[in-house]
C-alpha cells in the first residue's frame, strides 16, 4: 500500500438536488498507478461525483479529496496535477484546433510535443481547421489530445470515447491510455466513467458500481472474475433442481445457464451429479458484471 498512496478519496460523499440525492453517502478509494473504473446506468451519479471531485460542485455532506488535498481549498494544486475529459466537450468558436491545444498547452508547466503530434496524426486532424467545424467525435479526438499531452498524474475521464467510431476508439483505448499509464506506471492514474465496459476491460484494475448515487460493488477486477462465474449446463432432459445458492438461474430448452457467485465449485458438482450432457464455466466479464448488477442488488437486500 506504500508504493500506491490514494489519489481519490470519497468519505460518505452526499449531493442533493432539491430533495433528490443524486449521490448517497458514496466511499471509495483509487490508488495511485491504477485504472479505475465508475460505472453505473444513465442518472446513477457518476458525472455528480466528478464534479465534485473537480469542485464544479460542492458536496452537501461527506468528502472529497484528490492527491489528499481538499479540490475547494486547493483547487489550483488539485487541477494542476490532473486532466478532465467531459461528456459534453466544446471549445471556443473562432480558435483553430492548433490555437486550442496552443491555449490549453500555455495552462501546463509540461506538454509533449511529440504526443501532440502523433495524435494528430493518428486521428487524422487538421490543425488549421476551426472547431466550429468539427464533429462530435472530433471534438472529443481533441478534448483527448489536450487532456494526455501534459501527462497529468490523473486522467478523469467522463464517457471519454462517444462519438468515436468502433476503430478509432478501441485504438485509442488500447494503444493511448495503455501507453499514457505504461510511461509512469507507478503515478499515472485513470479514473474512467464509462458505459463502453467491455472496451476498456483489458486495462482496468478495480471499480465501483453505483445505483441511486449508492456504492453497489467495488472490487479488483481480476478477484471479481474469479468470484462472480456463468455456468452452462445441458440436459437430454432437465432435472427438478434446487439451487437457492445461485444469483439466478435461467432455462433455454434443454440448457440452463445459471450464476454463481463464489460458489461455481458447489454449483457444479450438484449439478454433475444429474449427468449433464455438456457442462462449462466460465468467469464473467466486467461488462456481465454489470448487466447483472440488478441480481446483485437482489443478492445483497
Amino acid at each position: 500500500m506504500a508504493n500506491h498512496p490514494s489519489v481519490i478519496e470519497l468519505d460518505n460523499l452526499t449531493r442533493r438536488y432539491g430533495k433528490a440525492d443524486a449521490v448517497n453517502g458514496l466511499s471509495l478509494n483509487v490508488r495511485a498507478g491504477k485504472c479505475y473504473g465508475f460505472f453505473g446506468r444513465n442518472g446513477a451519479g457518476k458525472t455528480t461525483t466528478i464534479k465534485c471531485l473537480l469542485n464544479l460542485l460542492r458536496p452537501t455532506s461527506g468528502s472529497a479529496r484528490v492527491f489528499g488535498l481538499d479540490p475547494q481549498r486547493d483547487e489550483v494544486a488539485v487541477k494542476s496535477r490532473l486532466a478532465y475529459v467531459p461528456d459534453v466537450v466544446a471549445f471556443y468558436p473562432w480558435m483553430s484546433v492548433r490555437d486550442t491545444l496552443e491555449y490549453f498547452a500555455s495552462f501546463r508547466p509540461h506538454w509533449n510535443r511529440d504526443i501532440e503530434n502523433d495524435l494528430l496524426k493518428r486521428f487524422q486532424l487538421d490543425a488549421a481547421k476551426k472547431t466550429t467545424s468539427l464533429s462530435k467525435g472530433q471534438r472529443t479526438q481533441l478534448a483527448l489530445i489536450s487532456a494526455i499531452c501534459p501527462e497529468p498524474e490523473l486522467l478523469v475521464l467522463d464517457e471519454p470515447t462517444s462519438g468515436l467510431d468502433p476503430i478509432v476508439r478501441r485504438e485509442f483505448i488500447e494503444t493511448v491510455i495503455g501507453a499514457y499509464q505504461s510511461g509512469d506506471p507507478e503515478r499515472r492514474t485513470v479514473f474512467v466513467s464509462t458505459h463502453l465496459i467491455s472496451e476498456f476491460e483489458g486495462l482496468i484494475d478495480e471499480f465501483t458500481i453505483i445505483e441511486g448515487g449508492k456504492n453497489l460493488l467495488t472490487m479488483e477486477a481480476d478477484a471479481a472474475r474469479d468470484r462472480f462465474r456463468k455456468i452452462r449446463a445441458r440436459f437430454s432432459e432437465i432435472p427438478k433442481l434446487n439451487l437457492p445458492e445461485a444469483l439466478n438461474v435461467k432455462q433455454n430448452g434443454r440448457e440452463l445457464e445459471i450464476l454463481a457467485d463464489g460458489n461455481s465449485e458447489q454449483i457444479l458438482e450438484k449439478l454433475k451429479s444429474f449427468a449433464p450432457e455438456e457442462l462449462n464455466c466460465e468467469s464473467l466479464s466486467l461488462e456481465e458484471i454489470f448487466v447483472a448488477s440488478d441480481i446483485l442488488k437482489k443478492a445483497q437486500a
